[in-house]
């Protein structure tokens, strides 16, 4: 297994690279450009010449692209052209806090609840319960999450009052570490609902298709025919060989759930790397733009290489 982790880092490496590369020709392509937000009557086409003279951008694209590689592997991910010559690296790391606050809860409702709904719809096929999770997450599928979010707004925060539309706590209170905790649980319970609800329906529903194919399997027959107890039977047996779909969602999961706080922290303004991505994409923030973009790719190999690891421990079959 440890070989077969260095060998993914190892060809993670150019992967990265290439991730890079294509990125950033593809936003050197998108109309516009970092002086965009200079541009008014009162600016003179010297000045914009000078600026671009300054920040690099009236060089080749592929100089550029070098220039801007090389600083990365020294640590520098940069400097905004938006946020008062802020390094890049210092925003990303002020906003993550709140991102993971945010992706890491989603994340761990939609399996924790996802899997046990997924295990009931499957053991009480074609009942009125089965019938309504499949509804669900139909539903929760098809819903798009700026939608339901603002359908949270609308009831739970203007009709009934009982949580904050926006933000991300008040700067002003105060109180003990408990205290504290409840008040930010109360700005974190829509966003977290809107953003996990997607997820956790692809899991209920991936959770009963692989349920249903296992309990018809022959293993399963034989194991309740030796009298072995039901739960037994579910929870040992059937459901640990029917995870494997679900870790393939596990994986992917961690990007989408971090490309998808672009809208959901644009609705709710939480304070993350999706608003600042949404803040980045207005202003042509592109040194913001890449940076995020490094940090969503990194989260899609480690995802997938997570994975990929948890294969081997679901299935004994599967060996690297």
């Amino acid at each position: 297994m440890g070989k077969y982790i260095r060998k993914r880092l190892l060809q993670s490496v150019p992967i990265v690279f290439g991730i890079t590369l294509l990125t950033f020709l593809i936003m050197k392509l998108a109309p516009g450009g970092p002086l965009a937000h200079m541009i008014n009557p009162r600016t003179t086409a010297e000045a914009l010449l000078r600026a671009q003279e300054a920040m690099g951008l009236n060089r080749p694209i592929l100089v550029q692209y070098w220039s801007w590689l090389t600083q990365l592997l020294q640590g520098n991910f940069g400097y905004s052209t938006y946020y008062t010559g802020q390094p890049v690296i210092a925003l990303i790391l002020q906003r993550l806090p709140a991102t993971l606050l945010l992706t890491c809860s989603a994340f761990v409702i939609s399996f924790v609840v996802g899997i046990p709904l997924g295990v009931y719809s499957a053991t009480h096929k074609y009942s009125p319960g089965d019938y309504g999770l499949t509804l669900f997450s139909f539903i929760g599928i098809s819903v798009p999450s700026f939608f339901f979010g603002m359908g949270l707004i609308y009831i739970f925060a203007v009709q009934l009052g009982w949580f904050p539309t926006s933000g991300y706590g008040s700067p002003t209170f105060s109180g003990n570490a408990f205290q504290l905790f409840l008040h930010r649980l109360r700005y974190l319970v829509m966003p977290m609902l809107a953003m996990s609800l997607a997820n956790l329906a692809t899991v209920t529903r991936f959770t009963r298709s692989s349920m249903v194919e296992t309990l018809n399997q022959d293993y399963i027959r034989t194991a309740r025919a030796k009298g072995l107890a039901e739960k037994a039977v579910i929870y040992k047996h059937a459901l640990k060989n029917s995870l494997i779909p679900v870790i393939t969602i596990f994986g992917l999961s961690i990007p989408n759930l971090f490309g998808g706080a672009y809208i959901t922290e644009k609705v709710f303004g939480w304070p993350g790397l999706g608003l600042l991505g949404v803040s980045a994409i207005n202003n042509r923030d592109y040194s913001i733009l890449m940076g995020l973009t490094l940090f969503t790719a990194i989260l899609v190999l480690v995802g997938n290489l997570v994975a990929d690891i948890l294969y081997s421990f679901v299935d004994p079959r599967i060996r690297y």
